[in-house]
Protein backbone atom coordinates (compact mmCIF):
# COMPACT_ATOMS: atom_id res chain seq x y z
CA UNK A 1 0.00 0.00 0.00
CA UNK A 2 2.68 2.50 0.66
CA UNK A 3 4.71 1.68 -1.97
CA UNK A 4 1.29 2.68 -4.35
CA UNK A 5 1.21 5.71 -2.51
CA UNK A 6 5.00 6.15 -2.70
CA UNK A 7 5.18 5.26 -6.71
CA UNK A 8 1.54 7.68 -7.40
CA UNK A 9 3.23 10.64 -5.88
CA UNK A 10 6.81 10.15 -7.31
CA UNK A 11 5.99 9.70 -10.48
CA UNK A 12 5.78 12.84 -11.99
CA UNK A 13 9.10 13.74 -10.70
CA UNK A 14 10.63 11.09 -12.30
CA UNK A 15 8.75 10.96 -15.82
CA UNK A 16 8.40 14.54 -15.81
CA UNK A 17 6.00 15.95 -19.40
CA UNK A 18 8.03 17.43 -21.86
CA UNK A 19 8.16 21.37 -22.12
CA UNK A 20 8.04 23.18 -25.13
CA UNK A 21 8.43 26.38 -25.50
CA UNK A 22 6.37 28.02 -28.93
CA UNK A 23 6.30 31.61 -29.84
CA UNK A 24 3.48 33.39 -31.94
CA UNK A 25 4.50 35.17 -35.13
CA UNK A 26 4.89 39.00 -34.03
CA UNK A 27 3.36 39.84 -37.53
CA UNK A 28 -0.23 38.30 -36.58
CA UNK A 29 -2.83 40.94 -35.27
CA UNK A 30 -5.64 39.29 -33.56
CA UNK A 31 -8.46 42.09 -34.08
CA UNK A 32 -7.58 41.02 -37.93
CA UNK A 33 -7.99 37.52 -37.13
CA UNK A 34 -6.86 34.16 -34.90
CA UNK A 35 -3.09 34.00 -34.10
CA UNK A 36 -1.73 30.49 -34.75
CA UNK A 37 1.60 28.87 -33.99
CA UNK A 38 2.74 25.15 -35.73
CA UNK A 39 4.62 23.46 -32.29
CA UNK A 40 5.94 20.64 -35.31
CA UNK A 41 4.60 19.07 -38.80
CA UNK A 42 1.39 17.70 -37.48
CA UNK A 43 0.54 20.16 -34.85
CA UNK A 44 -0.38 23.81 -33.95
CA UNK A 45 -2.31 25.87 -31.45
CA UNK A 46 -4.73 29.11 -32.88
CA UNK A 47 -6.20 31.18 -30.68
CA UNK A 48 -8.19 34.22 -31.27
CA UNK A 49 -10.62 37.00 -29.57
CA UNK A 50 -13.79 38.36 -29.67
CA UNK A 51 -14.91 40.91 -30.31
CA UNK A 52 -11.68 41.83 -32.52
CA UNK A 53 -11.70 45.35 -31.57
CA UNK A 54 -11.08 43.80 -27.91
CA UNK A 55 -12.29 46.86 -25.98
CA UNK A 56 -10.93 47.50 -22.29
CA UNK A 57 -13.46 46.59 -19.31
CA UNK A 58 -15.43 44.77 -21.41
CA UNK A 59 -16.47 40.55 -21.62
CA UNK A 60 -13.44 39.11 -24.12
CA UNK A 61 -14.47 35.84 -25.66
CA UNK A 62 -11.00 33.71 -25.61
CA UNK A 63 -10.80 30.59 -28.07
CA UNK A 64 -8.07 27.91 -28.16
CA UNK A 65 -7.73 25.39 -30.47
CA UNK A 66 -5.58 22.60 -30.40
CA UNK A 67 -5.15 21.22 -33.65
CA UNK A 68 -3.28 18.11 -34.80
CA UNK A 69 -3.12 16.76 -29.98
CA UNK A 70 -5.83 16.63 -27.67
CA UNK A 71 -5.23 19.11 -24.68
CA UNK A 72 -6.46 18.23 -21.46
CA UNK A 73 -6.14 21.55 -19.85
CA UNK A 74 -5.74 25.04 -21.20
CA UNK A 75 -5.46 28.84 -19.67
CA UNK A 76 -4.20 32.07 -20.89
CA UNK A 77 -2.84 34.97 -18.77
CA UNK A 78 -3.60 38.55 -20.19
CA UNK A 79 -0.35 40.79 -19.12
CA UNK A 80 0.30 44.21 -20.11
CA UNK A 81 3.95 44.63 -22.13
CA UNK A 82 6.34 46.78 -19.90
CA UNK A 83 3.68 47.18 -16.95
CA UNK A 84 2.30 44.50 -14.23
CA UNK A 85 -1.39 45.18 -14.66
CA UNK A 86 -2.54 42.39 -12.05
CA UNK A 87 -3.28 38.93 -11.50
CA UNK A 88 -5.30 38.01 -15.07
CA UNK A 89 -5.52 34.43 -15.14
CA UNK A 90 -7.87 33.08 -17.15
CA UNK A 91 -8.65 28.76 -17.03
CA UNK A 92 -10.41 27.59 -19.92
CA UNK A 93 -13.54 25.24 -20.30
CA UNK A 94 -13.35 22.20 -23.53
CA UNK A 95 -16.37 22.84 -25.26
CA UNK A 96 -17.64 19.36 -27.26
CA UNK A 97 -17.04 20.35 -30.44
CA UNK A 98 -12.90 20.24 -28.97
CA UNK A 99 -11.97 23.78 -28.36
CA UNK A 100 -11.24 25.51 -25.59
CA UNK A 101 -12.88 29.26 -24.71
CA UNK A 102 -13.55 31.35 -21.53
CA UNK A 103 -14.47 34.82 -21.00
CA UNK A 104 -11.89 37.26 -19.81
CA UNK A 105 -11.50 41.17 -19.97
CA UNK A 106 -8.53 43.83 -20.16
CA UNK A 107 -8.37 46.61 -17.04
CA UNK A 108 -8.39 50.07 -17.79
CA UNK A 109 -4.38 51.73 -17.94
CA UNK A 110 -3.92 55.23 -17.69
CA UNK A 111 -1.59 55.64 -20.70
CA UNK A 112 -3.59 56.57 -23.71
CA UNK A 113 -2.06 53.11 -25.45
CA UNK A 114 -1.16 49.56 -23.69
CA UNK A 115 0.21 46.89 -25.10
CA UNK A 116 -1.06 43.03 -23.96
CA UNK A 117 0.24 40.09 -24.48
CA UNK A 118 -1.46 36.65 -24.38
CA UNK A 119 0.27 33.56 -22.83
CA UNK A 120 -1.20 30.01 -23.34
CA UNK A 121 -0.45 27.05 -21.07
CA UNK A 122 -1.66 23.77 -22.99
CA UNK A 123 -1.49 21.05 -21.13
CA UNK A 124 -1.74 17.84 -23.13
CA UNK A 125 -0.55 13.64 -21.57
CA UNK A 126 2.97 14.19 -22.86
CA UNK A 127 3.82 17.95 -23.22
CA UNK A 128 3.03 21.41 -21.69
CA UNK A 129 3.41 23.83 -24.33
Amino acid sequence: MIGGWAAFKTWPLLHPNREIHAVIDPDCDLRAGPCATELDDARSVRFSIEPRSIPPLLPLLLRVDAVGFTAQEVSVDLNGVGMHMGFNHIPMKRHPEGYFAATGSLSVCIRDVMEWEAVIALASADDLI
